[in-house]
């Protein structure tokens, strides 16, 4: 089943704030209504399964892992009406041209990413897929610390806040990570 016009919908949050669960409830949904899905992640994304995007309550859905944006175009099938990206802040900038080319082939591109870094700074080429969307979903989670709404990503150093001069990426889960309100977040300079 073709569709009408191509888009783009963005899901983005913090760890933990449901956006990879949306994703796999949008691509299943995409499924039963027998449209033609593939979904891809960026190769350095191997918490949970290496060829299918997880979310942290443990659903799954079939991915391809991949190392830049362009593999998207490389891999995809010729009858494809939906596709998939998850953890998109780890791709290359390209990641927004393919996206936007996919939309205008009449592609329904649905794309998964945190929006800040540790640093609570935009993330990669996350600004710019905001941006450029149709849709934009930000989701929240629960403060770790306090229990109000959170939507910043506190990465953990020895059960510490990280420095702001650590490496922005770090792959991991709850081990190193989780979620907080702007009043708990924080990010020490020196």
């Amino acid at each position: 089943m073709k569709h009408h016009h191509g888009s783009i919908e963005v899901i983005v949050g913090s760890m933990f704030s449901g956006k990879t669960e949306e994703l796999i409830r949008r691509l299943r949904r995409a499924t039963i209504a027998r449209q033609k899905v593939q979904v891809f992640k960026p190769i350095i994304d191997n918490r949970y399964a290496v060829e299918k995007v997880a979310s942290h309550d443990g659903n799954v859905f079939e991915a391809l892992p991949i190392d830049c944006a362009r593999d998207i175009l490389n891999n995809l099938a010729g009858d494809t009406t939906v596709v998939g990206i998850d953890e998109a802040q780890f791709f290359d900038p390209e990641i927004t041209e393919i996206a936007n080319q996919l939309a205008a082939r009449g592609i329904r591109v649905i794309v998964a990413g945190l929006d800040m870094d540790f640093r609570g700074e935009p993330f990669g080429p996350m600004p710019l897929l905001l941006s450029q969307a149709d849709q934009v979903d930000k989701l929240r989670a629960i403060c770790m610390i306090c229990g109000e709404p959170a939507y910043c990503t506190q990465r953990l150093v020895n059960s510490h806040p990280a420095h702001y001069n650590d490496p922005i990426v770090i792959v991991g889960a709850q081990e190193m990570y989780e979620a907080r309100c702007r009043e708990c977040h924080a990010v020490p300079k020196d």
